[in-house]
């Protein structure tokens, strides 16, 4: 199985980290967050986290406190310099993704433009 490093790329915050590791404990499985990018939302692309079993065949891989961060090769690509954190406010908790490649965003911060 071939696996590229990419943490300078994209990174998973220490909050995201502890997030994905308590969900995944919950429904135990592995610390392990696929991170993808699809057509579609409300501003052409749209981000999608799953809990994931292990790496792809070509999945980049990142590492925060032993919670991997997975992103296939297509994704990568549209998420170059992006942070994933996991933030808490009045409207809810949610993951978010600071993408710098992203032009223009929804309200609802899960869709993007480039």
């Amino acid at each position: 199985m071939t696996q590229t490093a990419f943490a300078s790329s994209v990174s998973l915050a220490r909050n995201a980290a502890t997030r994905v590791a308590a969900i995944a404990a919950k429904q135990g499985k592995p610390a392990i967050l696929r991170l993808s990018v699809e057509g579609g939302g409300c501003s052409g692309f749209q981000y999608k986290f799953e809990l994931a079993d292990a790496p792809e065949e070509g999945d980049c891989v990142a590492e925060t406190d032993g919670v991997k961060l997975l992103v296939d090769e297509v994704s990568l690509g549209l998420l170059e310099g992006s942070e994933v954190d996991y933030v808490e406010s009045l409207g809810g908790a949610a993951f978010k993704v600071t993408n710098p490649q992203a032009a223009s965003g929804c309200g609802c911060g899960s869709s993007f433009a480039i």
